[in-house]
Formats: structure tokens, sequence, C-alpha cells
């Protein structure tokens, strides 16, 4: 007599994307903590920094260095589970899972191509020391306008709640949905999906995504980003003052 799983193939893939999505969870609250840690040791440099410890800012950005490779490693992994288990179709021959993940993640990791002392959280470790002592100046080797970017560059797709209209920083429920990552206020999305038999589009203009209840919840990287983005705001203000009176004193 044939297995049960053997004869609902779809059951075996679904429990195979259930379990991918568990891992792929746990993995995002290590994700998330390798964040928290990396602008736990942003601040410590910026103070060390202010107290002229230039040896120690150097070591500490060595060790930075070494997590961002982990964070990126981490990141290649889930994304390695959960293409795996989307192409996942069960046969006759058992499958050599640990064979295809590995292969997969050295995929991903070779077609990212991403230089790291170039990665978007080197650039703004190395941002918030030189801003210790020259605020508002590009760093050597870089315009005015690259800081800008790499100062106001966020994962966050949307800053405001298409249905609340209010700022992603200011919500006390961000939730986000996990098929188009749109940002949500939880009781406003909460409310239009009932509308909407709890299945509808994306509230946000232009997005074809449908939206369903048990898919928008709030991650765990979700309040880390925010957070992030609330402090470039503060970062980016400060700048514009420094800018602003430096202009006066070149008027003067």
């Amino acid at each position: 007599m044939a297995s049960t799983s053997a004869s609902r193939p779809d059951g075996v893939t679904g429990r195979m994307r259930n379990a991918a999505s568990t891992i792929c969870s746990d993995n995002q609250s290590l994700i998330a903590e390798i964040r928290k840690a990396l602008s736990m040791m942003r601040d410590i440099a910026v103070d060390l920094e202010k107290h002229n410890q230039f040896e120690k800012v150097k070591e500490l950005e060595k060790a930075v260095a070494e997590l961002v490779n982990s964070y990126e490693d981490c990141m290649h992994h889930s994304s390695a589970i959960q293409s795996v288990a989307n192409a996942y179709q069960p046969g006759s021959e058992s499958t050599d899972f640990k064979k295809l993940l590995e292969g997969e993640f050295v995929k991903l990791k070779g077609s990212s191509k991403s230089d790291l002392q170039n990665h978007r959280l080197m650039r703004q470790f190395r941002e918030a020391i030189w801003n210790v002592h020259h605020a508002g100046q590009p760093m050597p080797g870089e315009e005015h306008e690259d800081i800008v970017m790499t100062s106001t560059q966020c994962n966050l797709l949307n800053f405001t709640c298409p249905l609340s209209g209010k700022p992603v920083t200011e919500l006390a429920e961000p939730v986000r949905s996990v098929e188009c990552q749109h940002i949500y206020d939880k009781k406003a999305i909460m409310i239009y999906l009932r509308s909407k038999n709890t299945n509808g589009q994306c509230p946000l203009a232009g997005c074809p995504k449908i939206l369903q209840a048990s898919k928008v919840f709030c991650d765990p990287l979700l309040l880390v980003e925010i957070d992030e983005m609330r402090a470039m705001s503060k970062h980016n203000t400060r700048t514009e003052v420094i800018e602003d009176f430096t202009a006066l004193d070149e008027e003067d």
C-alpha cells in the first residue's frame, strides 16, 4: 500500500514549505539580533571616536566587518532554504537536502557580488564615525550626494501607512505583508481585510499583491528597521542644521 505522503505529494510539499517558513522565521530572529548588535557597536564606536580612542575604533570596525559578513550569510541561508522548499517535488528516490541547500547557498552568495567594504551597513558604520568630527562633510573619496544616499538608504518599502496616513515610525502596532513587504497600521489593515473577507489587494497604490490576514504581521526585523529609520531621520536633521549654520558663516 502506497504511503499517504506518496499518494498526496501536495501534502508533502505543503509541509516542506511550512517547515521552511518556520526555519526562516527563526533565522530572521537571529538576523534581527545581528542588526541590533551592529547598531550597538556603531554607537560604542561613536563614543570611542569622541574620546579619540582611534585604535579601538579600528578594532571595532574589523569586528563589525565580520558580523556584517555573518549577516549576509544568514540572509543567503534563509533564501536558500526558501528556494529549495519552493522547488521541491517528491519523487521515488530520497532527496539529499544538505547537498541541495549547500548548492543553492553557493549560487546565491556568488550571484550577490557584494563588496563587504561597500556594504550598506559598513558604510553607515564608517559614516557615523566620520560625522563625529566632520559632520556635514563628505568622506574622503566620496561626493556629498553619495553620503546622503548612504545615510538615507533603508529596507522599508513605504514610509507611511496607505490606510491611516501615519508615518511608519509613529505606528503603535506596525505590521508587514509577507507577499509585498509593505507596512501598515495593524488595526487599519485588519479592518480593511475584514471588509474584503480576509483577502484583499494591497491598499498601496500600484501594488497588485493580494493580502491574507495570516500573512500580515510584525516580523522580527520590522521593529529593528523602523528604529534604524528613526535614527537616520534624526541624523539627517542634525546634518541639515549643521549645513545651514555653515552656509550662514560663509555668507558672513
